[in-house]
């Protein structure tokens, strides 16, 4: 009987803490629940920019031709929040690669550093002074890794230099920090604030997790909408691609589950899920000293547009009514120009109450369109979709309205296959979401579909990336 080949994966959609220590106790914990049995994860992805925060509707005080000093003094507190792990700038964003992993970059003296030492690098050098290089942070990681068993992944805002970076860090349990990317391209206006990553960064990492080799690497956020990196990815031979992200749309998942196909790999996906309010707490304070002018651009959790809620994020902010189960599913009744009247209630095997409503014009509720669905499975066909209404959060009283939410999450898992085998999360800061791989199951998938071997028509196509080797990487 061979090694085996299945392994437990886990991703979950906290917010950013109030504080980096927080953050940081945040992240420890969930690491801690992952490995605890029965569920015992070995691998858990966390969200881009969960370490430092993502500064979702903050405009830094910048317009074409012009930057406020408040706006500058929100982005020097930005950087504060931002972690120093050690390394360098590097040619154009590479940082030092192989010598930063293996700690090979020379001790930087700073007198008096040790008098300022945060509590992480406290409790890792038993009360002494902080590491010769960065905040203590790589090394807090490293112990959180080590201590729990779990191969953590996680999105960090890295600084460097004057920078900032949007980074992702493979952290083993056994070795330590074995890889750290930086984002090449950040999307949109993140560019005023995150510098650009070297794509020599997109180099895939390779370890044993339970006897099997797994072959990883990340994608951060839109990155994932380029194709060419893609593919850079596909060419090293990944059997487990991660895609940390800040995206909640619905159209992330279709998008996940067509890389699966793609690349016949694995799909962990992470986004944070934050509630309306739960910034952190730099962006409130410059928010609260904004001009009007300023205020009238920041993000709008409730508007329907670019909140990452769609069509039925809409739907939800135009409910008139809706009641509240013993089981805490939320039954949301349509609104109409006409006034609804409600019929007897429904229960079904599983003793979800289900409300339905009729025409106005239909007394007695005989109306087809709302007859009762020939056939309920548990509580997932209650809201006409096919999928479960969420519980209420904890804390949240029947009646009471739905929390608004600034990013509703939607961590997933998929197989390479294209098959969601977890989630999507949504609106759940608090849970993780787990899978069991066989990461077999990817050669199985090669059979007929091989985008960087037999697939490829690489006699034809040639993809070359600067300073990133792509030489497969073997099973």
């Amino acid at each position: 009987m061979g090694p085996t080949t299945t392994i437990r994966v886990a991703t979950a959609s906290p917010g950013t803490g109030p504080s980096r220590a927080a953050t940081l106790s945040r992240l420890e914990a969930l690491a801690r629940r992952a490995a605890s049995p029965p569920t015992a994860a070995d691998l858990l992805l966390l969200p881009e920019a969960f370490i430092g925060g993502y500064p979702r509707g903050s405009a830094f005080g910048c317009v074409i031709g012009d930057r406020s000093a408040a706006g500058r003094d929100e982005y020097a507190r930005y950087y504060d929040d931002a972690v120093d792990l050690g390394d360098t700038v590097g040619e154009g964003g590479a940082g030092a690669g192989d010598r930063w992993i293996r700690r090979e970059l020379p001790a930087v003296a700073v007198v008096g550093a040790g008098d300022h030492a945060d509590g992480a690098a406290h409790r890792h050098h038993g009360g002494g002074p902080p590491p010769a290089r960065g905040d203590g942070t790589r090394e807090e990681l490293e112990r959180i890794a080590r201590e729990t068993g779990v191969f953590v992944v996680t999105g960090v805002i890295e600084k460097a230099g004057g920078s900032l970076y949007c980074s992702v860090v493979y952290v083993c349990p056994r070795e330590g920090i074995i890889g750290k990317r930086r984002k090449v391209l950040p999307t949109g206006t993140e560019r005023l604030v995150w510098a650009q990553g070297s794509p020599s960064t997109l180099r895939a990492v390779s370890t044993t997790i339970r006897g099997a080799r797994v072959n990883l690497a990340a994608a951060i956020c839109w990155e994932n909408y380029m194709p060419l990196l893609r593919q850079s990815l596909y060419a090293q031979n990944v059997n487990l691609y991660l895609a940390p992200t800040a995206d909640g749309r619905d159209a992330w998942l279709g998008l996940m589950r067509t890389i699966g196909v793609e690349g016949r790999c694995f799909v962990v996906s992470s986004n944070m899920c934050v509630r309306d309010g739960d910034h952190f707490p730099q962006l409130q304070q410059s928010q609260s000293q904004a001009s009007p002018a300023q205020t009238q651009t920041q993000y709008h959790p409730t508007s329907s547009q670019g909140t990452g809620l769609g069509r039925a994020g809409a739907a939800a902010a135009a409910r008139r009514s809706s009641t509240i189960t013993e089981e805490g599913f939320e039954i949301a009744l349509p609104p109409s120009p006409q006034r609804h009247k409600r019929r007897k209630s429904v229960f079904d095997e599983d003793g979800n109450e289900i409300v339905l409503c009729c025409d106005a014009d239909d007394e007695n509720g005989t109306s087809p369109s709302a007859a009762a669905p020939a056939a309920v499975d548990g509580a997932r066909q209650v809201n006409g979709t096919g999928t479960a209404l969420p519980k209420l959060p904890t804390g949240t009283t029947a009646g009471a309205a739905a929390p608004a939410f600034a990013s509703r999450g939607g961590s997933c898992i998929v197989s390479p296959f294209g098959d969601v085998l977890a989630g999507p999360q949504w609106e759940d800061d608090e849970g993780i979401i787990y899978a069991d791989i066989d990461l077999r199951d990817c050669i199985r998938g090669r059979l007929d579909l091989d985008a960087a071997g037999s697939y490829s028509r690489n006699d034809a196509f040639k993809l070359t990336v600067q300073g990133l080797d792509m030489d497969p990487l073997p099973y």
